[in-house]
């Protein structure tokens, strides 16, 4: 067990941050353990301070303003969506606003029952729980967690065979947050014990811009208007993306130009990174590329592409196709991987239903 020297309410338990091996992308929305000291100091603390999901924001508040009003704990919280949106954010805020400690951990850093029963049995009333990528609990842990959930007991079965028996320990009231990037595989008794679940989308260019502008406000950048705008079209509407391409192109600007970030030298450092001005890399075009040119635009399945590409299917499903199924440039059907005509206007390719379009007839033109 850890405890956070600059935050004394936040404990990790475990490691929260494992994670699988992911592409070294500047666009990732996975966070790197470098990231993890500034990303606290940039991470607001108040639900007021939060930027952007107005929706999450307004029944968060609600539902915080109305156990306070009672006295009691808040409900379970569910957060999914793409990683770096500020899931782990919105659960420090959470616990923040309601006045109580929160604890971190992670789906895979709880390997036994025994690890959550250790993690259980030390939570104090009103506690805060937040358990990022609950979907990857095993299941035996994740059955152990139904009646603490539930009925805020843990049920531990003492001795073996025929002289085993359950023993039912009570625990303070609290509260878990869990966050997924992959709803669809938490199970469905798991997910019925969530009192509310909250969707968090990409956020738009005007909240973008309002990120960037505080992240050099605290990172303390020179930074021009224009600036600002050229980042944070390019930052994918995540945070945690818009940050690390303000740091990189910060480090252009103190080596290549005066210091001060104009768009000139946000578009010249973000060009050398190989980010495009949608915030497409090279793996996001070599994905499109290989779907227009090997399998005509396809439809293709996913283990096909992931072949063709040399990647792995998760990394394909969970970090390249949700932006590119944001802007539009692709499509997922029943048959496999579609790209649409936007993706072939962006490669500046010829879109192939056209060419098979037969030519008009001479009444018409």
């Amino acid at each position: 067990m850890k405890r956070r020297k600059d935050s004394p309410g936040v404990q990790l338990s475990g490691n929260p941050s494992a994670e699988p091996a992911r592409p070294e992308r500047p666009i990732s929305p996975y966070g790197r353990p470098e990231e993890q000291i500034i990303e606290m100091a940039l991470r607001p603390q108040r639900l007021e301070e939060f930027i952007g999901q107005d929706r999450v924001k307004e029944n968060l508040r609600i539902l915080i303003e109305a156990a306070r009003a009672r006295g009691e704990s808040l409900d379970h919280l569910l957060f999914y969506g793409p990683p770096g949106l500020g899931k782990t954010t919105l659960a420090i805020v959470i616990a923040n606003e309601m006045g109580v400690p929160i604890r971190i951990t992670s789906g895979p850093a709880i390997e036994r029952a025994g690890d959550l029963a250790a993690i259980l049995t030390n939570l104090r009333a009103g506690e805060v729980l937040f358990i990022d990528e609950i979907h990857r609990l095993p299941r035996a842990v994740e059955e152990i967690l139904y009646p603490a959930m539930e009925d805020f007991a843990l049920d531990i079965v003492i001795g073996k065979g025929p002289a085993a028996r359950s023993i039912r320990l009570s625990l303070p009231r609290f509260t878990v947050i869990g966050a997924t990037t992959r709803l669809a595989l938490l199970t469905a008794p798991l997910r019925a014990r969530f009192g509310a679940i909250f969707r968090l989308d990409f956020y738009d260019l005007e909240a973008m811009e309002t990120i960037v502008r505080r992240a050099a406000r605290v990172l303390g950048v020179e930074i021009e208007e224009e600036g600002v705008r050229e980042i944070a079209r390019r930052a994918r509407g995540t945070p945690r993306v818009a940050v690390r391409l303000l740091r990189r192109v910060r480090d252009y600007a103190q080596v290549r130009a005066d210091g001060v970030i104009t768009a000139t030298v946000a578009a010249e450092a973000l060009q050398l990174m190989d980010v495009d001005s949608l915030g497409l890399d090279e793996l996001d075009r070599r994905l499109m590329r290989t779907l227009a040119e090997k399998f005509g635009g396809g439809p293709v399945g996913l283990e096909t592409l992931a072949a063709a590409l040399s990647e792995e299917p998760d990394t394909i499903m969970d970090v390249v196709e949700p932006y590119l199924l944001q802007l539009g440039f692709l499509d997922r059907t029943p048959r496999g991987r579609v790209l649409t005509r936007r993706a072939y206007e962006h490669l500046g390719l010829p879109y192939p239903g056209e060419a098979a379009q037969p030519p008009l007839p001479l009444e018409s033109i």
